[in-house]
């Protein structure tokens, strides 16, 4: 009980730690156009690394309610940041993990994604992780564009059921992932 405190003076004196030009906030416009909304909170610790958190959250169902077309999910994803000159300037390398939710069904994916969401629904998480590379262009002082790509793994596990609503349970199982783990083109705002 003697570092409760401690630890709360430690939160409470973090804003006066963080100093505003270390910090920038950014949104995924690719996640956008699939209807998922997005903030990423990006923290530079040196002028070559820092921390960037995903968070997306996608609550929609498409369609009318007999339909049940859906790609509920949610998402953070936490990565490591080294950049090759200089933070929110030029190319970086990034070391990803990512974690979240979904409940799915009844839409087509391109690219031959997951085929069997078409005909049925999915609930389930997965865990995950990976490498990126990215690209940060300055548009002004205090907005960049960003372009980044990232290739990993991920652990699916899942039940299964009928597309229908209230569909009947078919079975549960796991799927392992091996292919894009982050995709984005982003605005970024640096806060100074």
């Amino acid at each position: 009980m003697k570092r409760s405190p401690l630890i709360i003076v430690l939160i409470l004196s973090l804003p006066l730690l963080i100093r505003a030009q270390e910090l920038s906030i950014q949104s995924n416009i690719l996640y956008w156009t699939t209807t998922t909304p997005n903030v990423t909170i990006e923290y530079g610790f040196t002028d070559k690394l820092s921390l960037n958190v995903l968070g997306s959250y996608n609550p929609w169902q498409y369609g009318s309610r007999e339909e049940n077309k859906k790609l509920k999910h949610w998402l953070v994803q936490p990565e490591l940041r080294l950049w090759n000159c200089e933070r929110n300037v030029g190319s970086f390398w990034g070391f990803h993990l990512q974690g979240g939710a979904f409940n799915a069904g009844g839409v087509k994916l391109p690219l031959r994604i997951w085929q069997g969401l078409k005909d049925n629904r999915y609930e389930g998480y997965f865990l995950g992780g990976g490498v990126s590379y990215g690209y940060q262009w300055i548009l002004s002082p205090r907005w960049n564009l960003e372009a980044t790509f990232g290739f990993g793994y991920s652990y699916i596990h899942y039940k299964q059921y009928e597309c229908r609503r209230c569909g009947e349970y078919i079975g549960n199982g796991h799927h392992h992932y091996f292919g894009p783990t982050r995709i984005g083109v982003s605005i970024v705002y640096l806060v100074k």
